[in-house]
């Protein structure tokens, strides 16, 4: 029996939709748009690549786009004063720096710089750490591990007590998956390159969220039969066959998955345009707590 597919495009066009009726509500009420600003430092074109979705995405909800960008150069100093001015400007209700950062850049003290009620990335460790603890909220949760949780939460009637494994531990997705898995409930196993037999423990999973950037790693003799396969991994792989010499594959081999599976995202199209549209979801709110805070 084929999985059923998860069409990631189109729930995350409907979170966009709702995003921009609220923004045109706001605005007929006299209130400011929402404001994003985006810092790109340096000229990685996966990143410039990413900031202009971004932006783009931004100018379709009505939300207003901040671009700013810094050379590879810039000082640690350079970077966190830009922040600053960020922090103080009242039209700029989220910021959001790129990541990576250039090497010779401390992330973490680029990130706590960040006011908490505009770190709509949820990367501030403030917000990691209330992601963490049991009776404490984030104000925000990183966009693409709430984009997990939400489509999870669309196909499952419930996460209590299931057998989740995240496939992965890696600051941006793994490990805010793992702790959002477990505030819903779920028995959370994470496991990584140095887990020993990785088939088996992936076996196990009711739930199964990948996200180690190794293409078709998982393959079909790995998926428990009826499992939910959430596929956070994008990869390039040569083919010659497409225009582009390339073409784009998940950490799952979806072909043999999907007969196994009772539930997968494909890629691209499925977890991916759910970063942006939890992205705009974010600024919204963050609009919305910037009048609590005035």
């Amino acid at each position: 029996m084929t999985a059923q597919i998860i069409d990631g495009v189109a729930i995350a066009e409907s979170l966009r939709s709702e995003v921009a009726v609220e923004v045109q509500e706001r605005l007929a009420v006299g209130k400011q748009p929402p404001g994003l600003a985006t810092v790109l430092v340096g000229d990685n074109p996966a990143s410039q690549v990413y900031v202009r979705s971004k932006q783009k995405a931004c100018q379709e909800a009505g939300i207003q786009s901040f671009g700013y960008t810094l050379p590879a150069t810039a000082t640690q100093a350079e970077v966190e004063a830009l922040v600053s001015e960020l922090n103080a400007d009242p039209k700029v209700n989220g910021i959001l720096v790129q990541l990576p950062l250039p090497s010779g850049l401390d992330e973490e003290k680029v990130l706590s710089a960040i006011r908490i009620e505009k770190d709509i990335d949820g990367f501030h460790p403030l917000n990691i750490g209330r992601l963490a603890q049991k009776g404490r909220d984030p104000l925000f949760v990183p966009c693409t591990p709430e984009g997990v949780m939400y489509l999870l939460e669309s196909s499952l009637p419930s996460l209590e007590g299931a057998n989740a494994v995240v496939l992965g531990r890696s600051n941006i997705v793994g490990m805010p998956v793992a702790l959002l898995l477990v505030r819903a409930n779920a028995t959370v196993t994470i496991c990584h390159s140095r887990s020993k037999d990785l088939p088996g423990i992936v076996r196990q999973a009711d739930v199964l969220v990948t996200a180690v950037g190794r293409p078709e790693m998982v393959r079909g003799g790995w998926v428990k039969p009826g499992a939910v396969v959430i596929d956070v991994g994008i990869n390039r792989v040569e083919d010659a066959s497409r225009r582009k010499g390339y073409r784009l594959v998940g950490d799952v081999a979806f072909d043999e998955v999907k007969e196994v599976a009772g539930v997968i995202t494909p890629v691209p199209g499925g977890v991916g345009p759910m970063t942006i549209a939890m992205l705009l979801r974010n600024t919204l709110r963050a609009s919305r707590l910037a009048e609590t805070f005035v």
